[in-house]
């Protein structure tokens, strides 16, 4: 999925309100890099489509190019630079701002699990964490799992993720990734002796499940040049990686493919999931060298996902059930033919997911835009919804790994609330408050507004708007706002918290989330209709949510920025070419902008994964309707916005070769003055930098290029 967590990053700027006379900033005189076009044909059902940057993809296939694409880059860089010289200083100060309210020294709420308390912590000045637990009680003796600030020393990037500990808490399992390919090395650790194991395995997804035998591991191998996920293993501790058997082999190449446990730790589960059909595997944990055995086999167009609790099985799937519904069956008869309907579907609520526990269901809806939880006793059928107390909110939950207990953890924000854990006694209806993020530097949410707005789309449907701002914040075509949104995949981007972007509010911006579709916010059809042959939809949702903003004099086209990351940035590459003269700037970060390239090339990560959601250009329909907004394909001779184009050279979700490709072709076609510049992390992929705050430097870039803009220099 191109989806990132980047996309949360991208939306936190930092600087402050600015109430003297704006001057603006002085942009330098200065040539940027042109790149050399070479035809290339890449055309399909007798349409001629010539590509003159296709080359700038040899990076990763060692091409003849190779080094020339990185002497591209790096010569963007250097542009990027000069003509950003003038805001460092600021640049910096932005980043100190952003990490001075960050509480450096700092520890998660800890979650008990198997007798265990498990947490992480920071410590001042580090920029990744340590991983540890605490036997049966929080007084007892910290126990170190993972330091992983000094397994990180040396490395530009460093992701430790996918921990998993035995049954008898004697040995964890991790994924390392040094490089931001998503291709993780399985380490073993031994708790007891401190020792790590030989057995270290690559490449693989960073989920791996252990049986209830303490020596069998179950793990997702991974495609080493798609990246896709191919086959579930099957490794018994201390033996050759190399003779760790194959338990599944996915078959079609537009499935992803993972390894997991049901909550009653009961069964060890394979799961193979496309947009629009899934199909799961399930083995007895305390038989880790069984067969597994299909559970229902695939549908077409119908999703299903379960879990165990007691006697039975749980269902939710959306089979004659658009916005899904709740199913269970029996243990050993768990074919389509014997479920039974628990929870019936509803066409204004989407049923999202489920929470098992030995006596409770927790039910996660989406009604109006807003998640709830439902809790259900399943000892006599009583119900309730956790009353959150405020209008508008996030709430999920979160670090549930017990299955015996009553006590539900749960995490809440809002666009004034800081992200904050709750627990939630199911019985008595008491929440606790376990932690609130604190905002150093002090925080008052009386002193913010946030507000929820509709725009009417050009085909009548209603488009939510939820906003943000400073009291005081004048309303006027003078007011500067950011406009964010992502829009694909089904991807609800509920209103949340951020320290960084109360500084950009404290500087007279107001911020927006439009609730364009293809996401969920407003159920399942809201999707349907942001995907395949209605994508448009998408684009032209957001385009009316910023005239409606524009209308209702919240800002002006000489004010408004727009920002997208990744499928989102698919968005902001759309919205440039359809309608440039809404936007002062955009920022599009690792954007997707060479859809029908792309899903043509089958050897590239995530590809065939992605037909469902896109389309197979290889049929002459979803090319033509591809090519019809694809915003490399539709650059055209005309003005442009300002822009800045984010990137990195690691990335596998969107290669880098697509915005420089882009950008390239913008540089050639664009009849304006406005400033175009693309940054590439050289040392990163999708999710950029992976310190703690390093990222913000990255953001901190950015907020910098739209206070240029704006005449805000400090």
């Amino acid at each position: 999925m191109r989806i990132i967590i980047l996309f949360l990053a991208v939306i936190i700027f930092s600087c402050k309100q600015n109430k003297e006379v704006k001057e603006a900033y002085q942009w330098p005189e200065a040539t940027p890099p042109v790149a050399e076009m070479k035809d290339h044909e890449t055309g399909m059902h007798g349409d001629k489509r010539n590509d003159e940057y296709y080359w700038m993809a040899d990076y990763f296939s060692k091409g003849p190019d190779s080094s020339k694409v990185v002497d591209y880059l790096n010569a963007e860089n250097a542009y990027t630079d000069t003509m950003m010289a003038g805001t460092k200083q600021f640049q910096r100060d932005l980043f100190a701002e952003m990490k001075g309210r960050i509480k450096e020294k700092d520890e998660s709420v800890p979650v008990f699990s198997n007798g265990y308390w498990y947490y992480t912590r920071s410590e001042e000045g580090k920029q990744y964490f340590k991983y540890c637990r605490k036997k049966g009680t929080l007084e007892a003796t910290e126990e170190i799992l993972l330091d992983v600030d000094q397994m990180a020393e040396g490395h530009p990037y460093y992701s430790a993720s996918g921990f998993s500990v035995s049954p008898d808490n004697k040995l964890l399992a991790f994924g390392v990734d040094t490089v931001s390919r998503r291709e993780y090395t399985i380490h073993i650790k031994h708790l007891e002796t401190g020792e790590i194991l030989k057995d270290a395995i690559f490449p693989t997804d960073p989920g791996y499940e252990w049986g209830n035998d303490n020596k069998t591991l179950f793990y997702t191998a991974t495609n080493p040049k798609t990246l896709l996920s191919e086959k579930i293993k099957r490794h018994t501790l201390g033996a050759d990686p190399k003779t760790d058997v194959t338990v599944y082999v996915e078959k079609d190449n537009s499935n992803y493919i993972g390894v997991g446990k049901t909550k009653s730790d009961k069964f060890i589960v394979i799961s193979s999931t496309a947009t629009m059909s899934s199909e799961h595997r399930i083995l007895d944990a305390n038989k880790p060298e069984g067969e597994f055995q299909v559970f229902q086999p695939r549908i077409k167009n119908v999703l299903y996902d379960i879990d165990h609790q007691n006697d039975k099985f749980l269902i939710v799937t959306n089979q004659d059930a658009l916005n899904f519904k709740l199913m269970e069956t029996p243990i050993g008869k768990t074919g389509v033919a014997n479920w039974k309907e628990v929870i019936p579907t509803r066409k204004d609520v989407l049923l999202q997911g489920i929470d098992v526990f030995k006596d409770y269901l927790v039910i996660t809806e989406r009604k109006n835009g807003l998640l709830q939880l439902r809790i259900r006793n399943i000892t006599n059928q009583a119900e309730h919804y956790v009353d959150f107390g405020e209008a508008a909110y996030t709430a999920y939950p979160s670090g549930n790994p017990e299955y015996d207990t009553k006590n539900l953890r749960y995490s809440y924000t809002s666009l004034t609330t800081p992200n904050s854990v709750y627990d939630y006694d199911m019985e008595s209806k008491k929440k606790e408050l376990k932690k609130r993020q604190e905002v150093l530097g002090g925080y008052d949410p009386e002193e913010y507004v946030t507000e929820r707005l509709y725009a009417t789309a050009r085909d009548g449907v209603k488009v939510p708007i939820s906003l943000v701002y400073k009291k005081g914040t004048a309303k006027s075509a003078e007011t500067p706002m950011l406009l964010y949104a992502y829009g694909s995949y089904g991807y609800s981007m509920d209103a949340s918290f951020s320290s960084s972007r109360l500084s950009l509010l404290d500087r007279g911006f107001i911020f927006a989330i439009a609730h364009i579709r293809g996401g969920q916010e407003l159920g399942r059809q809201w999707y349907e209709d942001g995907k395949m042959f209605k994508k448009k939809n998408t684009f032209f949702d957001f385009i009316d949510c910023a005239e409606f903003l524009i209308k209702e004099k919240y800002t002006s086209t000489a004010h408004l920025f727009a920002e997208g990351g990744s499928a989102g940035g698919l968005l902001m590459g759309a919205v440039s070419n359809l309608r440039p003269d809404l936007w002062r700037g955009i920022v599009a970060d690792v954007p997707f902008v060479d859809v029908v390239t792309t899903m043509l090339d089958e050897s590239i990560p995530l590809t065939t994964n992605e037909w469902d959601e896109w389309g197979n250009p290889k049929n002459k329909d979803s090319y033509e309707y591809m090519k019809s907004y694809s915003p490399y394909d539709n650059v055209e001779k005309k003005a442009y916005p300002n822009m800045l184009v984010t990137t990195g050279l690691h990335d596998s979700q969107v290669q880098y070769f697509e915005p420089a490709k882009w950008v390239a072709r913008l540089r050639t076609h664009k009849t304006d003055k406005n400033v175009l510049l693309l940054k590439t992390n050289m040392e990163a992929g999708h999710g950029g930098a992976s310190g703690r705050f390093d990222y913000l430097k990255e953001i901190a870039l950015r907020c910098a290029f739209m206070f240029a803009l704006e005449g805000i220099r400090e």
